[in-house]
């Protein structure tokens, strides 16, 4: 018996009829908060598009009040989305070159000749095509970002996603299409390149220059789903690196492991893709992981990142392939880097002199251009990490449910709710009594409601933002503490240990404090009380610095 169709719907709000559906399961298991465009057939009230997001339900405006329309394009909507679930259910496929940029050239003609009758102005393309040479740079800083973590290629990727991933989406679900990250990236890089050779030429139109575009027929025929595409689709022969990551993940989220480990091994199963120049699961072999891994080294990525995030990401999914029948051994088991101890040339915690500089620093930091929450997270979370032995990531990620007074005390709780906590476990932190006359609580009562030093992603992803917070104050800290051999965030937890064993302050209380497990199973019995905690805090000496609010 064939399912009623999808009623349109009409908001109190709005003129506009409304589509619902809820989602398959199956689906937003696999494709939770993948965007999705339907470009509508036209009709009597024009040619319109819907974009939305994908979760437990379906819904978008038809932009259509006439229901004989609305009812039209809910029957397209159906169509379309029956598709699109087919693609998401066969897995992700491998694109050929030609068929990149076929698609590239679907967004070149989306604007080239989408505003070819009113183009702008020559101030708008010129910041198109500012933001795309910044993108393609994979800068350090500029332009409101601030990456340092990984390469350049790494950076370039990130940048690209941000800026350009919703116009991939919208070409590959016009042609309902799941492609593979190594597809993906050449995608997003020959999309940025089309909407440049679009910004161009509509440039010159600005100027009345309508003279036919020479870049206009370089992009080929239009977009065709070959047999071996289709074959890919199918997933009859080829394993592909992305359904390793999709599969190892749904296991490992159930499992409770982070989303850093999933970005950090998902990344390593790209790099890998990268140097082989397929992802084809099956022909990978101890020679390629070898390969990767003197290639990683040659670049001058450290060791312990090799070993530690590439080596070990592998390790972990093809592992996982293996145990699930999906290949018949691990390529990268057994093959590890060896690592020779650096020379230490000083202690990890920071000095006197570099604590007072960085607290300085962020006592006298004025906002300038930069976002509120960036500002306040410079000027709060140095104090914090001083007098709480909480890591950078922990205090940055902190929500203003997360601080309240206890009787006398003030008291922070440093939860898994908020974001990732090592150990994934919830500790409380009685401020310190200088923290508490400086003003935080009062900065806390007037903050709104939610994060205090970053803004969740409109998807409610916290780790992004949370790794460009950390940037920042890294940034931040680097610019007062030069010496390389110090990491002047964490160095903070080193000192807080230093500093409480001189103020007499017990290793139980430190430990529970920081979170760090007890050293023997005798020391695991029995709680320290947030009283033994706040005397505990209470002997820390405060910090005497000159330009202090």
């Amino acid at each position: 018996m064939a399912l009623p169709m999808t009623r349109p719907t009409r908001r109190p709000e709005s003129s506009f009829l409304t589509f619902r559906k809820r989602t398959p399961k199956d689906i937003l298991a696999k494709a939770k908060g993948q965007v999705v465009t339907i470009a509508f057939p036209p009709d009597s009230e024009g040619q319109r598009t819907a974009t939305f997001t994908i979760g437990p339900e379906i819904k978008f405006s038809l932009k259509a009040r006439d229901p004989v329309n609305a009812r039209a394009r809910t029957g397209f909507a159906e169509s379309f989305l029956a598709q699109h679930w087919d693609a998401i259910r066969k897995g992700p496929v491998s694109l050929t070159h030609k068929q990149t940029i076929a698609l590239s050239g679907e967004v070149y003609r989306l604007f080239a000749d989408g505003m070819e009758d009113d183009p702008g102005s020559t101030k708008l393309w010129d910041a198109v095509l500012d933001g795309i040479a910044e993108a393609m740079a994979g800068p350090v800083g500029g332009g409101g970002h601030v990456l340092i973590i990984g390469d350049e290629q790494e950076r370039r990727d990130i940048l690209l996603e941000e800026r350009f991933g919703k116009l991939a989406d919208r070409v590959l679900s016009a042609h309902h299409l799941e492609v593979d990250q190594t597809s993906r990236k050449a995608l997003l890089f020959h999309v940025a390149m089309a909407l440049k050779d679009a910004a161009l030429k509509l440039d010159r139109n600005v100027a009345g220059d309508y003279r036919p575009d020479p870049n206009a027929v370089r992009f080929g025929g239009p977009f065709v789903l070959t047999p071996e595409t289709g074959a890919a689709a199918e997933g009859a022969k080829v394993v592909t690196f992305a359904s390793l990551v999709t599969g190892w993940w749904k296991e490992g989220e159930a499992a409770g492991l982070s989303r850093k480990t999933h970005q950090a091994y998902a990344s390593a199963m790209d790099r890998l893709a990268e140097h082989v120049g397929h992802s084809d699961a099956a022909r990978i072999t101890a020679d390629d992981i070898i390969g990767l891994k003197s290639a990683r080294l040659a670049a001058g990525v450290s060791p312990k990142t090799v070993k530690d995030s590439d080596l070990a990401g592998l390790k972990a999914i093809f592992g996982w392939a293996v145990a699930n029948r999906l290949l018949p051994a691990n390529p990268a088991e057994g093959i590890t880097v060896k690592r020779v101890k650096a020379l230490k040339l000083r202690g990890k915690g920071l000095t006197d002199k570099e604590a007072a500089a960085i607290l300085a620093a962020a006592s006298r930091h004025q906002r300038g251009q930069e976002r509120p929450k960036t500002f306040a997270a410079k000027r709060w979370v140095p104090w914090l990490c001083a007098y709480t032995g909480a890591r950078v990531g922990e205090i940055a990620q902190l929500r203003k449910q997360d601080i309240r007074q206890e009787g006398d005390h003030w008291v922070l709780t440093l939860t898994p709710e908020a974001g990732a906590v090592k150990n994934k476990e919830a500790r409380e932190v009685p401020l310190h009594p200088h923290l508490v006359e400086m003003g935080f609580p009062e900065f806390v009562r007037q903050a709104e409601n939610g994060h205090l030093f970053l803004t969740p992603s409109r998807s409610g992803d916290v780790l992004g933002p949370l790794q460009g917070v950390k940037n920042r104050l890294a940034e931040f800290a680097r610019e007062v503490v030069k010496d390389p051999n110090v990491a002047p965030n964490h160095g903070w937890r080193h000192r807080f240990k230093t500093v409480g064993l001189e103020a007499g302050v017990s290793e139980r209380v430190l430990d529970a404090i920081c979170g760090h497990a007890p050293r023997t199973v005798g020391a695991a019995y029995g709680d320290v009380t947030l009283n033994a905690r706040a005397d505990g805090i209470a002997k820390f000496p405060r910090y005497q610095i000159e330009t202090e609010v």
